[in-house]
């Protein structure tokens, strides 16, 4: 595996050593060796999957702490416009995204840490997405903050009034209203 950093400290682009051949390919998709060694001290306890069709947009979505969620994300088929927005205060990139293309074809997964809010656009037929947590679901603790907020310009890829958006979603609060409990810590 190849991780690099992003622009916001702790996010993680994580690209797989792919092998090809006449038969097709094999790469490893997990690794605790390489993420504990890379600094990814998550201990994942649920696994989840999501199919969606083109213009169906997720997110922003957390949980509050002590309930806070890390999480490893990748695309099994198609591709998805991914977006992680740092929502711990005091961090130098507070309400920051980082956007980057998962698709089955790059197979490039991204490790979101706790205190950062999530969400993708699907910008295939059809995607396949898919996440390892290292926290369960709590929907008390559950959070998100507005996809379209105009503080935070994500360039989402979908025309909004293309856009397939939960009504939940569509009510969720601007970025500067939203609840939030995380603390960046160097």
């Amino acid at each position: 595996m190849v991780i690099k950093e992003s622009p916001l400290s702790g996010l993680l682009i994580i690209e797989p050593k792919v092998f090809e051949d006449a038969r097709g390919y094999f790469f490893e998709s997990y690794n605790a060796k390489e993420l504990t060694d890379a600094g990814i001290d998550a201990a994942f306890v649920q696994d989840n999957q999501s199919l969606s069709q083109y213009g169906v947009l997720r997110g922003l979505h957390y949980q509050l702490a002590p309930y806070a969620q890390s999480k490893l994300v990748r695309v099994l088929f198609g591709s998805v416009w991914d977006v992680a927005v740092d929502i711990r205060k005091n961090s130098p990139t507070y309400g920051k995204y980082f956007g980057i293309e998962l698709s089955a074809e790059n197979r490039i997964q991204l490790y979101i840490p706790k205190g950062f809010a999530h969400g993708f656009a699907v910008t295939s037929p059809t995607a396949i997405f898919f996440y390892k947590c290292d926290s369960f679901y709590n929907p008390e603790a559950e959070r998100g903050i507005h996809f379209n907020d105009p503080d935070l310009s994500v360039p989402w890829p979908i025309p909004e009034d293309s856009a397939i958006v939960s009504s939940k979603d569509r009510i969720l609060p601007l970025f500067k209203d939203a609840s939030m409990n995380f603390v960046y810590r160097k």
